[in-house]
């Protein structure tokens, strides 16, 4: 392996890039006609144009990425985050094109890429499960049987998407109808796969995640949890590792137990198992990703391991024992914070020119970006601008240095989420522990318990 062309853009791009810069393996860009300007780009070995801003067009379009890949001669591919990552037709027609898919083999991404197939294959291995049903059609009184069946308040999901996208919560049957219409009308527009299945919805839970690393002999381990629960409609704001509160041992025996089970059958290179722990302590599994995740730097941070370089090395054929060593622990506490430009008051996505970004730096802060100041925000992808990562010794020594940096940034040409951020950190209920996936409503409703 010796020149991976970058199927991605922004962040994740220039977090891949930096990664082969240090292994001295040559980085292949390719951009769309709006993002020509970022400084990833230019800072590339080769860099190509495949398109007009619409993903579609550009960031999914499979003839302008291949084209890319012939003529830079290209031997493998890291998909990055989102777009054609968890695509296993994608990854199918790489490998049979002769590159390496820096990612799981094919049949994982399809295995795990359908919600309703993974929940199956879960569940047959001994996961623990909430209650759930199969794809739900266009018949009404069959929705209203279904969501009579597990339960309300219930989650409408797409069966072929993630990010959050396409979920929408039940109270009753006749909200029931109407989100399945919305979200089949969301998932096919997102991810050309209008299924939707329904799933028992926790009221409080905590998101909990397990990074999963594995070789292609049949070695599995775990590199510990993050706890994500701090969301807004069901994407991630801020993560942490390791997860705060939980009784010793805990998530290192659901950790051991996942490795175990996904090492039986056979699971390859990188992998998130995503959970949901009730008040009660039990767990539920909620979905396996089969990609580098956005969070993945809270991880790197306490173990020291660099995750994109593990995949690399893995993908090409190397044994954990070469990869990994002999023992990972973790070290201190690292809280990563999601920067979007949107408008803080009410979330609408806020493009235009970042006439002024100026982020903080020092010990124990790490920033992740596509972005350099006088780069223009495009309204075509996903808002998110930078991620700043903080390590400390301590949980209350990261949020002390997360707030610091906050207040040292500055963003001028976009509106950004930093102020419900800064809110956050200082909110006492997050600092005290108390952690779930309705704790951003409940900050927003000035602590009344939301709906």
């Amino acid at each position: 392996m010796q020149t991976v062309l970058i199927a991605n853009r922004g962040a994740v791009a220039a977090r891949v890039q930096r990664t082969l810069r240090k292994m001295g393996l040559r980085s292949v860009v390719v951009y769309s006609e709006v993002d020509r300007d970022l400084p990833y780009v230019a800072e590339a070995d080769e860099a190509y144009c495949i398109g007009p801003p619409a993903t579609a067009q550009s960031y999914l379009n499979e003839a302008a990425l291949f084209d890319a890949m012939r003529r830079s001669g290209a031997d493998a591919v890291h998909p990055g985050y989102g777009f054609l990552s968890e695509n296993a037709g994608f990854a199918s027609r790489v490998e049979a094109a002769g590159l390496t898919f820096i990612g799981p083999s094919p049949r994982w991404i399809d295995a795990m890429g359908h919600k309703t197939r993974a929940r199956d294959l879960m569940a047959r291995h001994g996961m623990p499960m909430c209650r759930s049903s199969g794809i739900v059609g266009d018949d009404a009184d069959a929705i209203r049987a279904a969501g009579a069946q597990v339960g309300y308040p219930v989650l409408v999901k797409p069966a072929g998407g993630g990010g959050g996208i396409g979920m929408i919560a039940a109270w009753d049957a006749d909200e029931l109808v109407e989100a399945v219409g919305r979200a089949r009308a969301l998932a096919q527009r997102s991810f050309g796969n209008g299924d939707v299945y329904l799933e028992q919805l926790f009221e409080r839970p905590r998101h909990i995640e397990f990074q999963i690393v594995g070789d292609r002999h049949g070695n599995v381990r775990h590199l510990l949890e993050r706890d994500c629960s701090v969301q807004r409609r069901h994407q991630k704001v801020i993560e942490e590792a390791c997860a705060p509160g939980l009784p010793p041992g805990e998530a290192d025996e659901i950790a051991d137990r996942l490795a175990r089970l996904l090492g039986r059958l056979g699971y390859d290179v990188i992998g998130t198992v995503e959970m949901l722990r009730g008040a009660d302590g039990g767990y539920s599994f909620l979905e396996m990703n089969t990609r580098l995740q956005v969070e993945h730097a809270v991880t790197e941070a306490i173990t020291g391991v660099d995750l994109v370089e593990a995949q690399i090395r893995l993908a090409g054929g190397e044994a954990l024992r070469e990869v990994l060593p002999t023992a990972v622990r973790a070290t201190g506490h690292a809280i990563e914070l999601r920067i979007y430009a949107e408008d803080p008051v009410r979330f609408f996505p806020s493009p235009g020119t970042l006439h002024t970004f100026r982020l903080p730096s020092g010990p124990g802060i790490r920033i992740e970006t596509g972005y350099a100041e006088g780069n223009a925000v495009s309204p075509y992808y996903d808002p998110m601008i930078a991620k700043l990562v903080i390590h400390a010794a301590t949980r209350p020594a990261a949020i002390g240095l997360a707030a610091k940096a906050l207040s040292e940034t500055r963003i001028e040409g976009v509106k950004t989420n930093i102020p419900l951020l800064q809110r956050m950190l200082a909110f006492p209920a997050w600092r005290g522990g108390e952690l779930h996936t309705g704790l951003v409503q409940h900050l927003l409703a000035g602590g009344e318990s939301p709906r």
